[in-house]
């Protein structure tokens, strides 16, 4: 059976093909990649054959899955970082909904009989009234930025086209999730290398941060891409399913508990250039709908999540 991964070279793709080359190892992975330079030889260990692939080509999206013709896709791929699609919307935008709609379309127009998992994300809820918390699937949409509005997007072609064409479509609403492997543009891994490099002497023991009184629901990433394989088995076609720990966590407890994993004397400064225009101050979901369909609770505890971040910076920097 063929399984497709696109955005296979990212953080999340990385970890979802662990998984699924050890849990369910009668698929043959193919994962999609923006470009040759994202072509890691740790994926290819685990199995997967890497493809380049510009989801906005349309022509070379269906070409690619008429030669694979796949029996399941994870659409993983797009732009992810918030603060990037105000600097540049269009191309957020574009990369978000023209990937999703060519992927979709190409199933259609192959009639191929395959289950999607298209990923949108909990941004699409905004700033939710603390009596509507925690956020269920019913929530209303509030983007609070144009990659919030590219999310809503996904999320709703998604739902057309299991709709209008019968289409095996299941979408994932994932709060954030943090965990090796992900980019220093985002706040943990940014914290764990700031403190990773003090504890070496490369640098001031002082961490530059952004807004930390905003509250977020943290998930270890391993367990979202354990969810990410349970709904599409598991869930019911056209459905949508938060992934989420149903626990808010200040970034400010999340930057102190990094903090005391660390022996260093370690002081916080406030950079405003990390400050983003629109904040959501509390952030947070219900996980029920998924439970009670898959059966999935996260397992994975916030401190071992930081642990193994941290430890991973530690190592990084000490073979630089």
């Amino acid at each position: 059976m063929n399984a497709l991964i696109s955005g296979a070279g990212g953080f999340v793709g990385g970890h979802l093909l662990a998984y699924l080359c050890q849990h369910m190892p009668h698929l043959t992975l193919h994962g999609t990649i923006f470009s040759a330079s994202e072509r890691r030889a740790a994926l290819e260990q685990l199995g997967c054959q890497l493809w380049a692939l510009d989801l906005r080509d349309e022509s070379a999206v269906r070409d690619l899955l008429a030669q694979l013709r796949p029996e399941r896709i994870y659409h993983l791929a797009g732009q992810a970082f918030v603060p990037r699609s105000f600097a540049a919307p269009w191309e957020t935008l574009e990369v978000n909904i023209r990937g999703t709609l060519n992927l979709l379309e190409a199933v259609r127009l192959l009639k191929l009989p395959t289950r999607i998992l298209v990923v949108s994300s909990a941004d699409i809820y905004g700033s939710a009234a603390p009596d509507a918390l925690p956020l269920t699937e019913e929530a209303p949409f509030i983007p609070s930025s144009p990659y919030s509005v590219s999310k809503i997007a996904q999320d709703m072609l998604a739902w057309q086209y299991a709709r209008a064409h019968g289409m095996y479509i299941v979408r994932a609403r994932p709060f954030n999730h943090i965990g090796t492997g992900q980019s220093t543009d985002f706040a943990v891994p940014n914290w764990a290398s700031q403190i990773a490099a003090i504890e070496l002497g490369q640098r001031e023991p002082i961490v530059s941060v952004g807004n930390l009184a905003a509250a977020r629901d943290f998930t270890d990433v391993r367990d979202v891409v354990r969810a990410y394989a349970l709904a599409l088995e598991l869930g019911a076609a056209g459905a949508v399913y938060n992934v989420c720990s149903g626990v808010p966590q200040t970034m400010q407890h999340v930057l102190e508990t990094l903090i005391s994993l660390s022996p260093t004397p370690i002081t916080v400064r406030v950079d405003p250039e990390r400050v983003r225009p629109i904040e959501i101050p509390v952030l947070y979901g219900s996980y029920a709908r998924l439970k009670a369909d898959t059966d999935w609770q996260p397992q994975i505890s916030l401190v071992q999540s930081l642990t193994d971040v941290l430890n991973e910076w530690r190592a990084h920097l000490r073979s630089a």
